[in-house]
């Protein structure tokens, strides 16, 4: 199973009031563990960059002036990305602002599986907060390198923080699912019953005579003492 883990890094919050990518970072994984193939790029949004923005991710309009356009590098994408699942933390952000770059060429959007690890976290962790950082903290992946945002390393933290999520990195070692793809042929074998005429009980006139001799042996019998106390 092939899964993208990725992020991004924009001018603002909504691609819909002019703001455009400027990082894509994804790591693939493959049958739950990462690859080491990844994607990553910056880009020129051919606009400014918000102070707000810049703060959150270090980004300067200054560094990004010579970086690709988003349409030098999308067919590039689409073809990394291919029929992937994907794996973002607050899809809905992301996926808005890949779908729009898209748009702008007149290319149809990603239409990939999307998993949303805040969705699996509220599940897991109901009530706490889940922020990426929230999460690294308590599944013991280390942050420390993340000094401001950045899409590969974000996308690099998510994985191994959705391995954490979805069971840990032992997952593939999954025994019952394992034998549960392996068939099992199981031959049964018809067991007519035979049906036996019923046994007599009735004692013979020997048994009873030979009970009743074992019965005038019996001093006081108990059966005995009982009628006799019934009787006065």
């Amino acid at each position: 199973m092939r899964e993208i883990v990725f992020d991004t890094e924009t001018t603002g919050l909504d691609p819909r009031a002019g703001h455009r990518l400027v990082e894509i970072g994804c790591v693939e994984m493959v049958n739950g563990l990462p690859s080491g193939e990844t994607f990553h790029v910056y880009l020129n949004p051919q606009r400014d960059m918000p102070d707000e923005a810049f703060q959150v991710h270090g980004l300067s309009s200054e560094f990004l002036s010579d970086k690709p356009l988003f349409a030098a590098i999308a067919e590039h994408f689409v073809a990394f990305v291919a029929d992937a699942r994907l794996v973002i933390h607050n899809a809905q952000f992301d996926m808005g602002f890949i779908n729009a770059e898209l748009d702008r060429l007149g290319l149809p959007p990603l239409k990939n599986d999307v998993v949303d690890t805040i969705t699996l976290a509220r599940r897991k962790f109901p009530g706490q907060r889940v922020s990426l950082d929230a999460l690294c903290e308590r599944m013991g992946v280390d942050n420390t390198r993340r000094t401001k945002h950045g899409a590969l390393l974000d996308a690099e933290l998510l994985a191994d923080v959705y391995i954490e999520l979805t069971g840990g990195r032992q997952r593939g070692f999954d025994l019952m699912g394992a034998a549960a793809e392996t068939q099992t042929v199981v031959e049964t074998t018809a067991v007519r019953l035979v049906v036996r005429p019923p046994r007599p009980h009735a004692a013979s006139e020997a048994e009873i005579a030979a009970h009743v001799a074992f019965l005038a042996k019996l001093k006081q019998p108990i059966w005995l003492l009982a009628a006799a106390e019934a009787a006065s």
